[in-house]
């Protein structure tokens, strides 16, 4: 079991923004509520972002959760208009390299010094007690229609996650007509999908019937399609999808696919 750490967070998050709401000003008594609404990390002020790196900030039934760039963390937070406080945070406590543990380091010290916010339209700026802007995060939409996705790790279907085959490419692209593709490693696949809040389901995938000979391959993608069968939730945050049967067990995880320009 992962070890967790208690960091008190006194500190009050004053923040966010609601979907369909284009703007609220500093300080406003209409802030809107904090559920349901995600964010990641776009800039440190003084700080350069490590590449590739991903720090997120979500709010659902009552409690804040995400990733300092190295580890998760989440507690509960209290919400009055624009005031948001944070009670302890639990977290993680694996080690990263260097400068996403500086990084990290970072996130929290902002996250603990804010008092207040600015919101303007997708953008949340967390302010010091003198004004001064200790983060800015971007809104994070949590709709799956329209992302795309690479597999990083495959529940194997004996008790464990792999990596896949050296050199193989497992994707998913869920369209907005309810229906997902993509490459299963080898041959390409289809099937429905349903979706609603963190609940997901596929439908019987449909794939095409070639064989290929890499060591692993076959086998990895039967791994795969029976995964996707397996699902019940998700959990998207930042460039990265988690996807969950229903006994809460990992069926595979991925990051997003940029899109092309």
């Amino acid at each position: 079991m992962k070890k967790f750490l208690v960091r008190a967070a006194g500190a009050v998050f004053v923040a966010l923004v609601a979907a369909g709401c284009s703007s609220v000003s500093a300080g406003s008594d209409a802030s809107p509520g904090l559920d349901g609404s995600a964010w990641v990390l776009s800039d440190l002020p003084g700080k350069a972002l490590v590449p590739q790196s991903s720090s997120t900030l979500q709010f659902a039934a009552g409690r804040a959760s995400g990733s300092d760039s190295c580890n998760r963390f989440g507690g509960a937070y209290t919400q009055d208009k624009s005031a948001l406080s944070f009670g302890q945070l639990a977290s993680t406590q694996m080690a990263c390299a260097p400068g996403l543990m500086e990084q990290a380091s970072a996130v929290t010290a902002a996250l603990t010094a804010t008092r207040s916010h600015r919101i303007s339209v997708g953008t949340l700026e967390l302010l010091g007690a003198d004004g001064r802007i200790l983060a800015v995060y971007k809104a994070q939409s949590l709709q799956l229609a329209g992302t795309e996705w690479a597999a990083t790790g495959i529940n194997n279907g004996k008790g464990g996650v792999a990596s896949l085959v050296a050199g193989s490419t497992v994707t998913l692209a869920l369209g907005a007509d309810g229906r997902a593709s993509g490459s299963a490693g080898c041959n390409r696949y289809m099937a429905s999908y349903e979706s609603a809040q963190d609940t997901l389901k596929f439908g019987a995938a449909a794939a095409t019937r070639m064989m290929c000979a890499t060591a692993g391959l076959m086998e990895q993608e039967q791994a795969f399609l029976n995964a996707l069968g397996n699902v019940a939730t998700f959990r998207m945050e930042g460039d990265r999808l988690e996807l969950r049967g229903a006994d809460g067990a990992l069926a595979a995880s991925f990051r997003r696919v940029p899109a092309s320009k």
